[in-house]
């Protein structure tokens, strides 16, 4: 038995045997179906009321989140500049991570990060200029230890840049071999299909994959862009496809008094889970625990359910998260039976 956390000599040597890997789009990159996010969980110690104030133990606890990760197979750790906080620190610290205990499996991972929000002050610190985003990446990449990364996002659409200049430093990244391939992020289904025309016309390194948030509780993506990925060949890759741990089944009584609602870390907070959510939540509960599944296994499996997308992107604070996730795997089929009280479900006011 390996262990975890420990060495890079210690890691799974059967981690490739039960994870699925999917194509992404029409690009000869394959994707695990699951992803691991380094948003909330890789920053500064103590920065959130969550977190323990122990560097030590924090670090441990990021290093072991990573390790479970990749002996079950998820081979994609996600990244952003502003990723924290601080801005920038999620970065440093998975740098170190693979610094000290992965650097002999760098062939074997995808390490992706974006630029897009504010970094640093002035007019060249956020958005999508040539500059902005060919600086981002050098900062990146300094923080990373790295000489490239595997995917180099734009983070989302700058209203005043032209997206020929902001394509234009994602082709400059590739070209250059500061990234492999190129994507693109909450970018709207109009907006995806002039991403790629430009691409097409200008001869521009066409991204491959595009990240929107989608679950359950967020289903913009399916006015469009699903469409607009699978006809120009891009992968998607889904973020919050657990909607910030309302879809764990963390919430279905209260709010705990270390959820992420209770600290209002993010983008959720208390007032979301109202008496008629919860309601929502459990009966989607019940409906997974008819599946044998714990309410996220399936939150999961539905994600996955659309062929167009390539990988479901989790967070995680603990390695049992990562665990439970992963064996989502074991059961995606969804009935159309099941599909269909799930809308019902979602469609209770």
């Amino acid at each position: 038995m390996w262990q975890t956390p420990g060495t890079m000599t210690n890691r799974n040597p059967n981690r490739y045997d039960e994870m699925i890997y999917r194509r992404c789009g029409r690009s000869g990159l394959r994707l695990p179906a699951i992803s691991i996010g380094c948003w909330h969980n890789f920053g500064d110690a103590g920065t959130d009321a969550r977190h323990t104030t122990d560097e030590t133990a924090f670090h441990n606890n990021a290093k072991e989140i990573l390790f479970t990760a990749f002996d079950l197979g998820i081979t994609h750790f996600d990244l952003a500049n502003n990723y924290g906080p601080a801005p920038g620190a999620a970065e440093t610290r998975v740098g170190r991570i693979l610094r000290e205990d992965l650097a002999a499996y760098r062939d074997e991972l995808i390490i992706s990060s974006k630029a897009g929000y504010l970094m640093w002050p002035g007019p060249y610190g956020e958005w999508g200029s040539r500059k902005y985003m060919l600086a981002s990446l050098d900062q990146s990449l300094q923080r990373l230890g790295l000489d490239y990364v595997d995917i180099f996002y734009s983070h989302r659409p700058d209203p005043d840049t032209p997206l020929e200049e902001t394509l234009g430093a994602l082709d400059q990244a590739v070209r250059s071999g500061k990234a492999i391939y190129a994507g693109i992020s909450s970018y709207d289904a109009t907006m995806t299909r002039e991403v790629m025309r430009i691409c097409r016309e200008e001869r521009l390194a066409r991204p491959i994959i595009h990240q929107p948030s989608y679950s359950m509780l967020n289903r913009s993506i399916e006015n469009g862009l699903t469409d607009a990925a699978e006809q120009d060949g891009l992968g998607i890759i889904a973020f919050c496809p657990l909607a910030q741990g309302l879809l764990t089944g963390k919430y279905l009584s209260d709010i705990p008094t270390d959820s992420r609602a209770a600290s209002e870390a993010g983008f959720l907070n208390a007032d979301a889970v109202t008496a008629e959510k919860r309601q929502c939540l459990n009966q989607l509960n019940d409906l997974a625990a008819k599946r044998e599944q714990s309410l996220a296994q399936m939150a999961l499996a539905w994600v996955l359910r659309l062929p167009q997308v390539t990988s479901a992107l989790i967070g995680a604070s603990r390695a049992d998260q990562v665990r439970e996730n992963v064996a989502a795997l074991t059961n995606l089929e969804l009935s159309p039976e099941e599909c269909g009280a799930i809308d019902a479900i979602l469609a209770t006011p």
